[in-house]
């Protein structure tokens, strides 16, 4: 299939591949809000995705400009995708494939949660709306259609594989999770079935700490006791959406103290696993004697231990994207057209119109019947005229060849002839 002239969509951003905990700190947008609105104004459609291991801009328009807007905004190191290439990352990413966990199924909600943010605040587009749904779309199809998402597939599960590579099994140990989100839902679900001794659930939220708790057997506690249950807790799990940290340096420390055993004095090892992005954990915890600290660039291992078991799911995946990429292309290019043929019928009609009544006036008088005849002839005529046009037109742009297009529809209309390669307007 040939490209397509203008693909409006550009996609810039930052992710784990190249980025990690800080970058992705420092790339991120505090006020999503306020950034949707700013570029708005320079785009005809913008959302933005931010999740634990990716930020990315995903605009209707041109990726020059959208790489400006972004400079001018401070941010200098970001990768870029354009047209085609952005609208295969976009499915590629809905999939799975460009998951730091592949396979992982978090990204379609958080892919429609852009979408619904965007809508909210009135700065989506149709178009965006038609690829977001469409990536959502394949997204679901290749879980369906491939066992990509088997094994550990989510960062939460993927943080409890961690801590047991640390800390050996996890029967028999105290666990403290730190936020009831979606992240918080999926550390405590693969928590649930590793025979703990007790599993505690802290939350800024009182009130949703003990709806997660009671789904999980759990225990919810109040953030104010927060290092309380840190001192009696094996391994703390933290991924809160707070924009700030929620343990901090000070406090932890004092929190090991009481964690010191009578004869050695040193504190018992305290795993502790930040999955959350802005980070929730203070920067120099990992300094306090007994805290091993452990963010989601340290999750990279365990997608590697279990990619091995989906490397063959995610080839299918990847040639079921391209499928499904090539026929959204040709279904855009097809609707290319439309502007085209209704330029076309628009000129069709004026002209059978005009004839029509040039020759009902050669018939005067002319009764009902007469004139219904007449009507009825020029459109059959004018429909069977254009029907293989039509045809060739739609044809043309599927393949991406609006030039052709463009030739057929004016050699009809203006009289311009089609050359090899070139259009020449009729001369007189």
């Amino acid at each position: 299939m040939t490209e397509p002239e203008h693909i409006p969509l550009a996609i810039a951003g930052v992710s784990h591949h190249t980025a990690n905990v800080t970058a992705l700190e420092s790339f991120r947008f505090a006020g999503e809000a306020e950034f949707l609105e700013a570029a708005y104004g320079r785009f005809g459609g913008v959302l933005l995705l931010q999740t634990c291991n990716r930020v990315e801009v995903i605009v209707e328009g041109d990726v020059e400009e959208l790489r400006s807007f972004l400079t001018g905004l401070g941010r200098t190191e970001f990768f870029v995708h354009e047209g085609r290439g952005a609208l295969r990352h976009l499915f590629a990413l809905a999939s799975g494939i460009d998951s730091m966990i592949v396979g992982e199924d978090q990204i379609i909600g958080q892919l429609k949660k852009a979408l619904s943010d965007a809508q909210e605040a009135h700065t989506s587009s149709s178009f965006l709306e038609t690829c977001i749904n469409k990536a959502v779309h394949v997204g679901v199809e290749v879980r369906q259609r491939t066992l990509i998402n088997r094994g550990s597939v989510s960062v939460g599960s993927a943080a409890v594989l961690l801590a047991e590579a640390e800390i050996g099994s996890l029967a028999g140990k105290h666990i403290l999770v730190i936020g009831s989100g979606e992240m918080g839902l999926l550390v405590a679900q693969a928590l649930a079935a590793k025979n703990l001794t007790a599993m505690y659930v802290a939350n800024r939220t009182y009130g949703r700490a003990v709806i997660l708790a009671n789904k999980i057997g759990g225990k919810a506690v109040k953030l104010s006791e927060l290092y309380h249950y840190i001192t009696l807790s094996d391994v703390v799990i933290s991924c809160t959406s707070a924009p700030h940290p929620v343990i901090h340096r000070k406090d932890l420390a004092h929190a090991m103290k009481d964690r010191c055993w009578p004869v050695e004095g040193h504190p018992r090892p305290l795993i502790l696993i930040d999955i959350a992005q802005p980070r929730d954990v203070e920067e120099g915890a990992e300094t306090i004697d007994g805290v091993h600290l452990f963010t989601i660039d340290n999750l990279r291992s365990i997608n590697e231990q279990t990619m091995s078991t989906r490397k063959a799911e995610a080839d299918r995946a990847h040639e079921f994207v391209d499928a499904e990429l090539g026929l959204f292309l040709r279904h855009q290019n097809r609707r290319s057209a439309d502007d085209a043929l209704a330029s076309l019928h628009t000129w069709a009609e004026s002209v059978r119109v005009r004839e029509r009544d040039r020759a009902i006036t050669r018939l005067s008088p002319a009764d009902k019947k007469t004139v219904d005849i007449v009507d009825d002839l020029s459109r059959v005529l004018a429909k069977k005229l254009l029907t293989d046009l039509t045809f060739s037109i739609r044809a043309s742009a599927e393949e991406g060849d609006l030039a052709s297009v463009d030739a057929l529809v004016k050699a009809i209309t203006k009289g311009d002839r089609i050359g090899t390669g070139t259009i020449s307007p009729k001369k007189d």
